[in-house]
């Protein structure tokens, strides 16, 4: 397969239409169709659904759409970093991360990195846990913040300054809201809103003291602002980490803290061996010096 064949694949599923591909390529109708033609014989798979109107993919297509993405994203990246001047530090940062404070710490030496050289760029890729770590494997990330208990042995880390800190979220009126903290036993009986991350899911259970199949689990969450909302409608109260959803003495949603506390310290990981750009080895190397800063307080 050709990276440029695999560009055209993606601009046809993501147009959904072979007409309006070709024009974004600038090429005719009739080389467009006949590339995609001998992609399929070439893999052997059918990839499209073709209708009057609609091009759908199929199952292969899927896959081979996601996999068409990765490869096409790394291949941009490789070729950003090998044109990178010599004499000027510019290039991209790839940082992938679940919903965490610890993002303020890569966000300041971001700013400081930017303000001598503002030809880095940062992308940032929020998920859980298991995407991340695939994409790191997969070289399309420089780094990853991982909570505890992550599997660190794979990796080489640095630990941040930061712990997150796990509480409630509820509605102000909720009679739990009267607490300085929460205890399991408070919520054994209340309507919950969990997170679906199986590592944070793992801790919170065994703070619980209780299976989850004898909870009042009433939604499941992976971002957590939208699980605010839910909360904000009454639908039931979210364990979720601190200062993530802000809140204040006028707002109409609390956080309160669980007791005994659940912390998860957290660490910024990348790939052993791993061959950084030269932006990538910098901001390291200021966020070490961050950190000692801070250490130093």
């Amino acid at each position: 397969m050709e990276i440029r064949v695999l560009r055209y694949f993606l601009a046809v599923a993501r147009e959904e239409n072979v007409s309006r591909a070709a024009e974004s390529l600038h090429l005719s109708q009739p080389t467009l169709s006949r590339q995609l033609m001998d992609l399929e014989t070439e893999l052997g798979k059918r990839l499209f659904l073709r209708g009057s109107r609609k091009i759908t993919l199929t199952e292969d297509g899927l896959l081979l759409r996601r996999r068409a993405s990765e490869i096409v994203e790394l291949v941009d990246r490789t070729e950003s970093e090998l044109r990178e001047s010599d004499e000027l530090l510019a290039g991209e940062v790839h940082i992938g991360g679940g919903e965490t404070r610890g993002m303020r710490l890569v966000g300041r030496v971001a700013r400081e990195l930017r303000e001598s050289c503002p030809q880095v760029r940062y992308h940032l890729f929020s998920g859980n846990l298991d995407d991340l770590a695939e994409r790191l494997e997969q070289g399309l990330l420089d780094f990853m913040l991982m909570p505890e208990p992550g599997d660190l042995k794979k990796y080489d880390c640095i630990k941040l300054p930061y712990a997150d800190s796990w509480g409630v979220l509820m509605r102000r009126d909720n009679p739990l809201a009267q607490r300085e903290a929460v205890q399991a036993e408070d919520l054994w009986e209340q309507p919950l809103i969990l997170s679906r991350q199986r590592m944070g899911r793992d801790r919170v259970a065994t703070w619980l003291r209780r299976d989850f199949d004898r909870l009042n689990i009433v939604a499941t969450y992976n971002l957590i602002y939208n699980a605010s909302l839910l909360v904000a409608e009454g639908l039931g109260c979210a364990l979720c980490l601190e200062g993530l959803i802000p809140v204040s003495d006028t707002s109409e949603l609390c956080f309160r803290p669980v007791h005994p506390r659940l912390d998860a310290a957290l660490y910024l990981v990348w790939k052993r061996r791993e061959a950084f750009s030269r932006a990538a080895e910098r901001f390291l190397s200021m966020l070490r010096e961050q950190i000692e800063r801070e250490e130093r307080i």
